[in-house]
C-alpha cells in the first residue's frame, strides 16, 4: 500500500494566527488545544486548521458546497474545519472531537444532497478530505490505490494518463469526491457492464472510532462489506480505496434523439420501458425529459430524449439499435465516437475543453440551477401511459420550468449479482431507477419552499408506479422526506424507515457491524446507521 502527501496544501496558518482570539470567548478552545497537544507535530497540525475567525475559513467551507440550499446566512456552521494532511491529523481529531463532545461530518467532494457532510444542528467538526487525494495507479495488475478525497475527474486522468483502455466503474460527474460516492454505492455509465463503484472495490484504509488504521483483513469482511455501499458517516473514515480497474474498447459510441410528445415521444418511452433493461450490458440507456416551449405555438411540451453510451463503435451499435428498437429509428448522424475518457468529458457537457478540466476541483457548470432537491424511485414494472401522462401534466408545472427526470435502465450485470453482495441491494427485477431533480436560481431561493413542494407532490402522484414494501431508493440521492433523526437520539425503529428503503434487508447487517464498530454512536447524522440499544 503506497500513499503520498499531498502536493498542494491549502493556504497554511500559523499557530498563533490559528489562536488569536481571546481563548475564554470560543466554546472550541478545549478542543483546539486538545488537538494541538495530541499531534505529533503541532505546527503540520496548525496548517490545517481553519476557525471561524480565520479569512480562509469560507473559502475551504464554500469550496466544495453544490447545493446552494446549504450555504445561507442560516446554515448551521461548523465550529472547526480540518483539512488532514496525515493519518495522525485523523487521529487526533476523532481523539479530541470525542473527547470535548463535537461531532465529526466528514466531507470528500460536497455532492451530498442534503449537505450532510457539511451541516449540523449540533456543535460540529467538519473533516475535508481535500489533502487526502493522490490517486496511484498500476496498469499491469489492473489496480488502483486511490485517498478518499480524490474527485472522480482526478481518477478518470490518471488512470488516461497511463492507458486509454482502463478504466473505473464510477460516476458522471467528476467534480464527485471519491470516499463518499463509493461508500454509498456510485452509480455510473459502465454499471449495467462491471456493477457500482463499490462493486470494485478489493480493499480500503479505514480509521476507526478508537484511531486505529485498518485494512480489508484487519479490519474484518463484515465491515469491509458495509463500507462498500452501507452510506459514508456511520462507521469512521475511509482514507483510501483499493479499486479494480476496468478495459473499455479504445472506441466508444454515445447518442441521443430527441422528441417532443407531439413526435411520439410517449410511445418511445413505452417501447423503450420493454426493451432497455434488455438491451446488451455495454449499453447504458437512459430517457431524460424536460419541459419545453413548442416552438409551434409557443405553448409548452414535454421534450423526451434517448440516450446512451456504448462500449464500441457506431458499426457495431447500429444492427443492435436496428433489431431490438427500430422505432428510434438512430442513424449514423445521431451518434460520435471518442474515447472512454473523452466520454467522461461528454458527458459533463465540456467536449471541447483538454482532459485537464477534469482535475479542477471547485469547476461548476456555468448552466442548470444551483439550488435543487433530488429524489429517486426504482421501478419493477413498466409505467402505464395514464401513469407517463400525469408525470408529463407535473413536468409542466410553473414550478418545474427548470426541472429533469431520468429513467435510467438496469439489468445487466446488475440483475446477476446478489442483493446481499454489498449493502446496495437495488440489483435483479428492477426495470430502471427514476431520478427527480427540481433547481432553481438564486433570485428564486425566497421561493425555494414551492419548488421544494413540487418535488414531492411528483413523488406521491408516483406512488402507485413504483416499488413498494418498501418504496426503495437510493442511498447516495440522501432525501431527508424519507425521515431523519434527531443525532443525538439513537432510534433503531426510526432509523428502519428510511434504512430499508436504502438498503432492504441488508439495514440489519448494517446495524450489526455498526454495534460492532461504534456502540457508542459518534459517527452519525440524520440518516446514519444505528447501533442496537
Amino acid at each position: 500500500m503506497k500513499f503520498l502527501q499531498s502536493s498542494m496544501l491549502l493556504p497554511p496558518l500559523v499557530l498563533a494566527a490559528l489562536l488569536s482570539f481571546p481563548m475564554g470567548a470560543s466554546p472550541h478552545k478545549d478542543f483546539l488545544q486538545c488537538i494541538s497537544l495530541r499531534s505529533n507535530d503541532s505546527t503540520s497540525i496548525s496548517n490545517v486548521i481553519y476557525t471561524r475567525n480565520n479569512s480562509f475559513y469560507s473559502f475551504v467551507l464554500e469550496s466544495t458546497i453544490r447545493n446552494l440550499r446549504f450555504n445561507s446566512t442560516d446554515t448551521p456552521k461548523p465550529l472547526v474545519i480540518i483539512t488532514p494532511s496525515r493519518t495522525s491529523h485523523f487521529q487526533a481529531t476523532i481523539y479530541c472531537a470525542r473527547k470535548h463532545g463535537l461531532q465529526i461530518r466528514t466531507r470528500s467532494g460536497g455532492h451530498d444532497y442534503e449537505g450532510l457532510s457539511y451541516v449540523a444542528r449540533v456543535p460540529f467538526v467538519v473533516v475535508d478530505l481535500v489533502n487526502f487525494r493522490s490517486v496511484d495507479v498500476d496498469v499491469e495488475n489492473r489496480v488502483a490505490w486511490v485517498q478518499a478525497g480524490a474527485i472522480l475527474g482526478e481518477v478518470y486522468y490518471r488512470i488516461a494518463e497511463k492507458s486509454r483502455t482502463l478504466g473505473f466503474a464510477g460516476g458522471i460527474y467528476f467534480t464527485i469526491g471519491v470516499g463518499g460516492h463509493i461508500s454509498g454505492g456510485g452509480f455510473g455509465l459502465l454499471f449495467r457492464k462491471y456493477g457500482l463503484a463499490c462493486d470494485n472495490v478489493i480493499d480500503a484504509q479505514f480509521i476507526d472510532v478508537n484511531g486505529r488504521i485498518l485494512d480489508r483483513k484487519s479490519m474484518g469482511e463484515d465491515l469491509f462489506w458495509a463500507i462498500r455501499g452501507g452510506g459514508g458517516g456511520s462507521f469512521g473514515i475511509v482514507l483510501a480505496w483499493k479499486l479494480a480497474l476496468v478495459p473499455v474498447p479504445a472506441t466508444v459510441t454515445a447518442f441521443s434523439i430527441s422528441r417532443t410528445l407531439e413526435q411520439n415521444a410517449t410511445q418511445l418511452i413505452l417501447q423503450w420501458q420493454d426493451i432497455a433493461y434488455q438491451l446488451p450490458d455495454e449499453m447504458n440507456p437512459d430517457v431524460t425529459m424536460v419541459s419545453i416551449n413548442s416552438t409551434q405555438d409557443g405553448r409548452k411540451t414535454i421534450l423526451v430524449s434517448f440516450s446512451s453510451l456504448f462500449l464500441g463503435t457506431i458499426d457495431e451499435l447500429l444492427p443492435i439499435m436496428q433489431q431490438r428498437f427500430p422505432e428510434l429509428g438512430l442513424s449514423r448522424q445521431d451518434c460520435i465516437e471518442m474515447s472512454w475518457i473523452e466520454s467522461v468529458l461528454y458527458y459533463n457537457q465540456l467536449q471541447n475543453q483538454p482532459l485537464e478540466i477534469l482535475l479542477n476541483r471547485t469547476f461548476r457548470t456555468p448552466s442548470g440551477g444551483q439550488y435543487y432537491k433530488i429524489k429517486s424511485d426504482y421501478v419493477k414494472e413498466p409505467i402505464s401511459e395514464t401513469g407517463l401522462n400525469g408525470l408529463f401534466s407535473r413536468l409542466s408545472d410553473e414550478e418545474a420550468s427548470s426541472a429533469v427526470i431520468i429513467f435510467m435502465a438496469y439489468g445487466g450485470i446488475m440483475g446477476r449479482i446478489p442483493e446481499d453482495a454489498t449493502p446496495y441491494p437495488h440489483r435483479a427485477g428492477n426495470l430502471y431507477k427514476i431520478y427527480y431533480n427540481v433547481n432553481w436560481q438564486e433570485q428564486d431561493n425566497v421561493n425555494s419552499q414551492k419548488y421544494i413542494d413540487w418535488s414531492r407532490r411528483v413523488y406521491n402522484d408516483m406512488t402507485p408506479f413504483v416499488s413498494k414494501s418498501p418504496r426503495e431508493a437510493y442511498a447516495n440521492y440522501r432525501d431527508l422526506d424519507l425521515g431523519s433523526n434527531n443525532v443525538g437520539i439513537t432510534s433503531y425503529t426510526q432509523a428502519s424507515i428510511w434504512g430499508r428503503k436504502y438498503f432492504k434487508n441488508n439495514f440489519d447487517r448494517l446495524v450489526q457491524v455498526k454495534t460492532k464498530i461504534d456502540p457508542e454512536n459518534f459517527f452519525k447524522h440524520e440518516q446514519s446507521v444505528p447501533p442496537f440499544l
